[in-house]
C-alpha cells in the first residue's frame, strides 16, 4: 500500500473511533439528563454503523471535515430545557476532549519508550491523527452557529425570541458554513484555535514528560 493509501486507512479508522464517541456523548449526556429518546433509537453507543452518515464519513476522511446522523433530543424530558439541551450539545465536543486527551497521553508513553518498528509507528501515526482528529471536531463543533454544537450552547445566553429568530434560517446559515469551509474562509482562524487547544493538551501532559526525562537523568532508563 502506497504512504498515502495508509494515511487515508489511518484517518478512516480514526474516524470510526471519533465520530462514534462524540455522538454517543450527546446520547449519553441526554440519558443521563432524563431524555432517553437517543437511547431508544440505539444512539447510546460507540458502534460506528449506529451514527455514521455514509456522505458525511466520506467528507470527514478525504476533506477533514463531515458529519454524523443528529442525536434526537426531546427537551420535554429535560428537567430544566435550556440547560439541558446546552450540556448535551455540549457533551460532543467534551467527549472528543476527552478521547484527544486519552490518545496524547498514550502516544508520549509509546514516544518514550515503545521499541521503534513498523507496528509502533502506525500505531504512532494512528494515536496522532487521533488527537488531531478530535481536536478539530472539538473546535469546529464549538463554532456558535447553526446547525453545529455550538449554536445549541447559545440558548443558554441568548433571549429565547432571538434564538428561535435565528433558529428558523439554520438551513442557510449551514449553507453558508459548508461554502465558508470549502473556500477555506475559515481555515486560519481554525488553524490557531487548534493549535491551542493541541499546545493546551500538551501541558497537560507534560507530567509525562517530566517522568521520562528524571528516569532518563536519573540513569534507571532511556527515552526514546
Amino acid at each position: 500500500m502506497t504512504s498515502q493509501g495508509i494515511y487515508y486507512l489511518i484517518r478512516a479508522l480514526v474516524a470510526l473511533v471519533a465520530i462514534p464517541f462524540h455522538e454517543c456523548g450527546h446520547a449519553l449526556a441526554a440519558w443521563l439528563l432524563g431524555d432517553d429518546t437517543a437511547k431508544r433509537q440505539g444512539r447510546l453507543s460507540l458502534n460506528p454503523f449506529a451514527h455514521f452518515d455514509l456522505l458525511g464519513t466520506l467528507c470527514m476522511v478525504f476533506a477533514g471535515v463531515g458529519w454524523a446522523k443528529p442525536v434526537s433530543t426531546d427537551p420535554r424530558n429535560f428537567k430544566n430545557p435550556k440547560w439541558g439541551m446546552a450540556l448535551t450539545a455540549l457533551a460532543g465536543p467534551a467527549a472528543n476532549m476527552l478521547l484527544a486527551y486519552v490518545g496524547m497521553v498514550v502516544w508520549k508513553l509509546m514516544y518514550y519508550w515503545a521499541p521503534v518498528n513498523d507496528a509502533t509507528i502506525y500505531i504512532a501515526m494512528f494515536l496522532q491523527y487521533l488527537v488531531l482528529m478530535n481536536v478539530s471536531l472539538a473546535v469546529f463543533n464549538l463554532i456558535p452557529v447553526p446547525p453545529l454544537d455550538g449554536s445549541r450552547i447559545l440558548l443558554v445566553v441568548l433571549p429565547r425570541r432571538i434564538y428561535f429568530g435565528l433558529m428558523k434560517y439554520e438551513r442557510y446559515i449551514m449553507i453558508a458554513l459548508l461554502a465558508a469551509v470549502w473556500f477555506g474562509a475559515l481555515d486560519t482562524p481554525l488553524y490557531y484555535l487548534n493549535n491551542i487547544v493541541w499546545e493546551l493538551l500538551g501541558k497537560g501532559t507534560g507530567y509525562i514528560d517530566k517522568i521520562a526525562y528524571s528516569i532518563y537523568y536519573a540513569g534507571l532508563g532511556t527515552v526514546v
